[in-house]
């Protein structure tokens, strides 16, 4: 059970993340199977991919920000009263189009990614928890999550907000030398019947 998130605030991302987003999603790139891109990005790279995320609409990016006071330089100190807030991305969670072709536009397909030392801290669920409050009321049927495998925490956390498995590509990609089965759950959203 991750540990309870505390002084810990979700909210819409924006440009001043772009680059602790970028350096967030490249640990994944350089160090796991997670995502299947295989090169670094820059910022630069994922500009497009941020305004990709409006505030609102079914298409979101919510971060997660370190927002407890911490002890900081003597500068500092006597700037804020001698406390600061750290400000640290702890980590993100985006809705993005399933499919390009127009019948799939009530679909999302979702994922979060916390920063290496912020996992097992609850930082995923905060997310999801505040992602699926935002879209609740968006014309949204169903949310897919591919999960590399194996990769339990991610099973767990998305078991947990109700996906169900659905199928596996199995050694669909290779990274690292090898190739990888990618597991992908479905989630129902808003209401089952048609408008």
């Amino acid at each position: 059970m991750p540990q309870e998130c505390t002084d810990v605030q979700v909210r819409a991302g924006t440009e001043a993340d772009l680059t602790a987003l970028t350096e967030i999603y490249n640990h994944y790139v350089r160090e796991t199977p997670i995502t299947f891109d295989t090169a670094p990005f820059t910022p630069e790279q994922r500009r497009s991919w941020l305004h990709s995320h409006p505030e609102d609409g079914p298409y979101r990016l919510l971060v997660a920000q370190d927002v407890r006071n911490t002890e900081s330089s003597p500068m500092d100190r006597s700037r804020a009263g001698g406390r600061s807030q750290t400000g640290r991305i702890l980590g993100y969670a985006t809705s993005s189009p399933f499919r390009p072709k127009p019948a799939y536009s009530t679909s999302v397909e979702v994922s979060v990614y916390c920063a290496a030392e912020a996992t097992g801290r609850g930082i995923g669920t905060l997310l999801y928890t505040a992602l699926f409050d935002a879209l609740k009321n968006e014309d949204l049927h169903r949310a897919y999550a591919g999960i590399a495998l194996p990769n339990e925490s991610s099973v767990t956390l998305h078991t947990r907000f109700g996906f169900r498995h659905v199928g596996t590509y199995e050694q669909v990609g290779r990274k690292f030398g090898r190739y990888w089965d990618v597991a992908w759950y479905e989630k129902r959203l808003g209401d089952p019947a048609l408008p």
